[in-house]
């Protein structure tokens, strides 16, 4: 693959020039000089066009492995760390995840320069959903069925992982803001500690704006996202971080897929994360947007291995609107402070944090969450 040829996913579903410069041969074999298990580079055989980082497939003589780059304003050590062990306690756990490999120190990440590395074995089974773009609905309710199962089956292995909450907000998937009594308080107290978000919204009525959106949902579920128990969660549950057996409808899942959004929640955020990424369709939002067959067979799946009630399940749609805030913010911070750019920082405001939650006010929006309370 010729470098300056690769792209990246776009905001808007288009392919743009990565936010990062893609990994070389000469980059890639520097840092498996460092892992004496790697084996010796021969060839790099795929470039992720996923935008935040940048990452690749490299063929070695020992065998293939992926390897991932973050800028370390993005991803410390320290907060690289946090998923690898993550990762490990759900391995441990009997989950198929690809192993992170250490160096010869006994690493796991690895800062050289102005980045952060990371170096995971090759996932088994077939990268179907590959070049989807993580805003793109699922097509096939039967995979839907089954990954909603393997959610389920990951929230299992993660019920006894005990671990602070991520030291980073920073393209995290946390829930701190929707659990909160008061949001704008919340936020507003965290804000001297993320100084690029606190730049950014200084242009911005933002807590008539968080008030806002917040409003139709938030003091009703409020008290009942307080009492969900703790629990480790995936927080980026879209097909496209699945690994599959072949592309039938009875495929099995091979492989579970990047932990970046990892953070400590509770499960149904992870499932109403699963529904907002695989079910709508956000990058064209007509009356046919809302794929309530999608959400369905993934609460089936999932409630194949974890019972959920009544109650649940009217949580879970209440939830739905606002599942997204948290992790929004951390886009506008990411694309204000760290690639510095207005554009896209407005498009995370305005589209994501703000868009989100009001698509939910539209018929469409209001017909999705009423399948699911109809399920319960």
């Amino acid at each position: 693959m010729n470098d300056h040829l690769h792209l990246a996913h776009g905001l808007a579903g288009d392919s743009t020039p990565p936010d990062w410069p893609p990994l070389t041969m000469d980059e890639v074999a520097a840092l498996l000089r460092g892992y004496p298990a790697s084996g010796t580079p021969i060839r790099i055989d795929w470039h992720s066009p996923r935008p935040l980082s940048a990452a690749c497939l490299v063929a070695t003589d020992r065998g293939t492995w992926f390897v991932k780059r973050h800028h370390r304003d993005v991803r410390s050590v320290a907060t690289l760390e946090e998923e690898h062990r993550f990762i490990a306690h759900l391995r441990a756990h009997g989950m198929s995840i690809p192993a992170v490999l250490t160096d010869a120190h006994g690493r796991t990440a690895v800062a050289i320069g102005d980045w952060t590395y990371e170096v995971h074995g090759h996932a088994g089974g077939i990268d179907l959903y590959r070049e989807t773009i993580s805003w793109e609905p699922l097509p096939n309710r039967m995979h839907a069925l089954t990954a909603g199962r393997m959610l389920a089956a990951l929230h299992e292995a993660a019920a006894d992982y005990r671990a602070p909450q991520r030291g980073t907000h920073l393209l995290v998937a946390r829930s701190e803001l929707i659990r909160a009594v008061d949001p704008v308080a919340a936020l507003r107290a965290q804000l001297p500690q993320r100084p690029g978000l606190a730049d950014y919204l200084r242009g911005r009525d933002w807590p008539m704006d968080l008030a806002g959106l917040l409003a139709p949902w938030h003091a009703a579920v409020q008290p009942q996202l307080a009492q969900q128990p703790m629990l480790w969660t995936h927080g980026d549950w879209h097909v496209s971080n699945l690994c599959w057996s072949d592309d039938r409808d009875d495929a099995r899942i091979g492989a579970v897929l990047d932990f970046g959004l990892a953070a400590a929640n509770f499960a149904l955020f992870d499932l109403a994360t699963a529904i907002e990424r695989n079910a709508i369709a956000w990058l064209a939002l007509d009356a046919d947007a809302g794929r309530p067959d999608i959400a369905r067979a993934l609460i089936d799946g999932y409630r194949q291995l974890h019972p959920l009630t009544a109650a649940d399940l009217h949580l879970l749609a209440n939830l739905l609107p606002l599942v997204h805030v948290d992790f929004a913010l951390s886009e506008v911070e990411y694309y204000h402070a760290v690639t510095r750019s207005p554009a896209n920082a407005d498009v995370a405001y305005d589209t994501f944090l703000r868009g989100h939650p009001a698509w939910f006010r539209t018929p469409p929006g209001q017909a999705l969450l009423q399948a699911i309370r109809d399920y319960a």
